[in-house]
């Protein structure tokens, strides 16, 4: 049997992630990383190139979502309201930016709307990171006047989406709680559990990312200077945004997630918003057709890494060295529960480093944990809560996370913010860390 480090699937991780810290392409990296990782586990190439070929499929559906949710950011966009919104903010800060101890309440005010801003877009607003490179830039002004850490900003709003989908069972919450998480569970022996065993077994994990944000606060809470050259000569289109407009925005934001909620299709819920507001006349007929193509080329980076994605998680799986991994960790540690459940947790944190979603992640860990951990003896919950801190941790970090490439596609808008310095090893840090702990403390008291 194969050493652990000559294990394809470490090798194929291991591959994206050095050739993505190395400033290659994430693309490149994905398929550079499923084709070494296929051939070292005795795939023929020709059947690597099949499989991979066969897995893009599977990240489709999910790059349309993107691309839908991003004309719908779009939209809001063209509405004006997210730049009416940011010189709101802008005028309130210059004028009450006066001693030191209001900048730090302003910088508190700051950091809480951004955390309401990414729960908002999980589970009321499901555009997801779409929102992201059209709030963020018009605000990196403030953040450099106030001198605020971007790494900050970007590991708080990385705990509020990635928390909010792993604990409100509403919009992505409902996708992944309900969707895949419960649906694997079930599908895989654990027949007689519901929605809130699963949200008892996420206690812990969510513990963890708390701790992350905590412990980022205290790291990243110093001035940091950055210039603000570069962000005034960023070249952001303004829009006058009269009240009809806000008020058609609202209804369009309510109505999508009416949609969403009753429909459980965040990309339906997308498409109503859109048409409320070409009907609404906010996206003139005449220019519907360059603002959706804005809001597909603002997510198209991003599809293309999921699509990619799919296919190296395609041939992930077909080398069968998942597997195998998880089982030559269980024979090493024996009845050792401990060992065990830190065996799972940092094979699941390898999986979600290379593939980038948690989402992912869940199908392929759940065929082989969920047997694993009863014939270890877990508890429903012990078992669910591993199955979580595996799949979670890695999601936050990872350099081909979609919440960590959007992070970057707007705090990076002036060039300032550097993907695997300030965005993926940052949040590596303070959050997988904390939910590894966590998940072997919830393992040994669930």
């Amino acid at each position: 049997m194969k050493v652990i480090w000559s294990n394809s699937a470490v090798i194929a991780v291991a591959t994206v992630v050095l050739l993505s810290m190395a400033k290659i392409n994430v693309v490149v990296a994905l398929v550079a990383g499923a084709f070494i990782g296929g051939i070292v586990s005795g795939m023929p190439l020709g059947e690597v190139l099949s499989v991979f070929s066969s897995g893009l499929g599977g990240g489709a559906e999910i790059a349309l979502s993107y691309a839908i949710l991003g004309a719908f950011a779009a939209a809001i966009a063209h509405s004006g309201v997210p730049i009416w919104l940011s010189h709101k903010i802008i005028k309130f800060v210059t004028k009450k930016s006066g001693d030191a101890s209001r900048k730090q309440l302003l910088k508190a005010m700051i950091l809480l709307l951004l955390l309401i801003a990414g729960v908002l877009s999980q589970n009321v607003l499901p555009v997801h990171i779409a929102f992201i490179p059209i709030l963020i830039p018009p605000l990196l002004g403030i953040f450099a006047e106030l001198k605020m850490d971007r790494r900050l900003l970007s590991n708080g709003m990385t705990f509020a989406m990635i928390t909010a989908y792993s604990v409100i069972p509403y919009g992505f919450g409902s996708i992944f709680l309900e969707n895949i998480f419960l649906k694997n569970l079930m599908q895989n022996g654990m027949r007689h559990i519901g929605l809130r065993d699963v949200l008892m077994g996420m206690i812990f994990p969510a513990l963890g990312m708390f701790t992350g944000l905590i412990t980022s606060y205290y790291a990243y809470r110093k001035p940091r200077i950055y210039d603000l050259q570069k962000i005034e000569s960023m070249v952001i289109g303004e829009r006058a945004c009269s009240h009809r407009n806000i008020a058609i925005s609202a209804i369009a934001i309510l109505c999508t997630f009416i949609v969403q909620i009753f429909w459980g299709n965040t990309m339906a819920g997308a498409m109503v918003g859109l048409l409320i507001f070409t009907l609404g006349g906010v996206v003139p007929w005449r220019d519907s057709d360059s603002v959706a193509m804005r809001g597909f080329r603002m997510m198209a980076p991003i599809a293309f890494i999921m699509i990619a994605a799919a296919g190296f998680s395609a041939v992930l799986q077909a080398t069968g060295d998942v597997q195998e991994l998880v089982f030559r960790l269980a024979s090493a540690i024996g009845s050792n529960k401990f060992l065990a459940a830190l065996g799972m947790i940092l094979v699941g944190l390898l999986i979600t480093m290379g593939i980038g979603s948690s989402f992912s992640t869940v199908p392929i860990i759940t065929s082989i944990y969920i047997p694993l951990c009863e014939n270890l003896g877990f508890s429903v919950l012990a078992t669910i809560c591993i199955t979580a801190a595996a799949a979670i941790s890695g999601d936050a970090g990872s350099p081909v996370s979609d919440t960590m490439l959007g992070m970057t596609s707007g705090f990076n808008a002036d060039g300032q913010h550097d993907h695997i310095r300030d965005t993926t090893i940052p949040a590596f840090i303070h959050f997988n860390i904390p939910l590894v702990a966590f998940g072997l403390i919830g393992s040994m008291v669930l």
